[in-house]
C-alpha cells in the first residue's frame, strides 16, 4: 500500500500571532494559531507546522506557551521551528509539547548541530527547514543555481541549495522542509524544479513548500518527488481546505489519509 501524502497547514507565528505574507514580507495577521490548529485538526490535516518568523529572544516565552497549548487540544504531530539554537532549544521544545523540530540558520552556521540532535533524540525529530533561492544575477553563483537563504530569504548565503540537502540528510536530518523563497506567498505554484532537483539527492521525506494557491497547485509537487504539501494563507483566509486538497490529491492518483472531516461525501 503506498504511503500517504500528507497535506500539511504551515502557522507562522510572530509573538503569538499567525501572520502571513508575501516573500516572507508585509505580514498581516491571521488569527490565534491555537483556534487554527484545532481547525486543521477537525478538517483532517495530518501535521502542523509552526514557525516562529521572528525568533527574537522576547518571543521565545509566548512560542514554547503556544506550542502546549496547541498540544493539549490538537492530536496530530507537530513540527516547530525558528530561533532553534542548540540541543537545550530542542529538548524544551519537545517537553513543550512539539514531535520534530525545524532547524536553519543554526545549521547552516555549523552544520555538526544536526548530527548532535539527530544522535541525542533521533532523525525522526529533526526536520531541516531549507530556505531556497534561485542565485540572483548580481550574487555569487552555484554549481545547481540555487541558493540557501536565511532570515526569510532575505539574506543570501552563497551555499548550495541542493548540494545542502544533501549533507544534511547525509548528517541525520529526517525530513526537508524545502521552502522556495521565489514562490513564497505568490499563489503561483509550488516550484516543482527545485523539488525534483532535491529528490533525485535524497532519500529522506521531502516536504514542499512555498507557492500554493489553488487545488491543482498540489498534485505537481508530489508527483515531482514530495511526501508531503505545505501552506499556510489559502488554508488561513478559507481560500481552500484540507478536504479539498486531498480529493484533488486522490483524484491525481496519490495516496492520502482520509477521516471523517476529509472524507468524500458518498454517491
Amino acid at each position: 500500500m503506498p504511503v500517504a501524502t500528507r497535506v500539511i497547514p504551515c502557522l507562522d507565528v510572530d509573538a503569538g500571532r499567525v501572520v502571513k505574507g508575501v516573500n516572507f514580507e508585509n505580514l498581516r495577521d491571521a488569527g490565534d494559531p491555537v483556534a487554527l490548529a484545532r481547525r486543521y485538526g477537525e478538517q483532517g490535516a495530518d501535521e502542523l507546522t509552526f514557525l516562529d518568523v521572528t525568533a527574537s529572544s522576547g518571543d521565545r516565552e509566548t512560542t514554547y506557551d503556544v506550542v502546549r497549548r496547541t498540544a493539549e487540544e490538537v492530536f496530530i504531530p507537530l513540527t516547530v521551528g525558528g530561533g532553534v539554537r542548540t540541543v537545550a532549544d530542542v529538548d524544551r521544545l519537545l517537553r513543550s509539547g512539539a514531535d520534530k523540530v525545524g532547524v536553519n540558520t543554526a545549521a547552516i552556521a555549523r552544520p555538526e548541530f544536526i548530527d548532535e540532535v539527530a544522535d541525542r533524540f533521533g532523525a525522526q525529530v529533526l526536520v531541516l527547514s531549507a530556505d531556497v533561492r534561485r542565485c540572483r544575477p548580481d550574487g555569487p553563483p552555484t554549481d545547481s543555481g540555487f541558493e540557501v537563504t536565511t532570515h526569510g530569504g532575505r539574506r543570501g548565503t552563497g551555499l548550495d541549495a541542493l548540494a545542502w540537502c544533501a549533507e544534511a540528510a547525509r548528517r541525520g536530518a529526517g525530513e526537508i522542509l524545502l521552502n522556495s523563497m521565489d514562490a513564497d506567498g505568490t499563489k503561483a505554484g509550488f516550484d516543482a524544479e527545485l523539488i525534483a532537483a532535491v529528490r533525485a539527492l535524497v532519500d529522506v521525506p521531502i516536504i514542499a513548500s512555498g507557492g500554493a494557491g489553488a487545488v491543482e497547485h498540489f498534485p505537481p509537487a508530489v508527483a515531482a518527488g514530495a511526501d508531503a504539501v505545505l501552506a499556510a494563507s489559502v488554508f488561513h483566509f478559507g481560500d481552500l481546505t484540507i478536504g479539498q486538497v486531498k480529493d484533488a490529491l486522490a483524484a491525481a492518483g496519490h495516496a492520502v489519509r482520509r477521516s471523517r472531516a476529509t472524507a468524500a461525501p458518498a454517491h
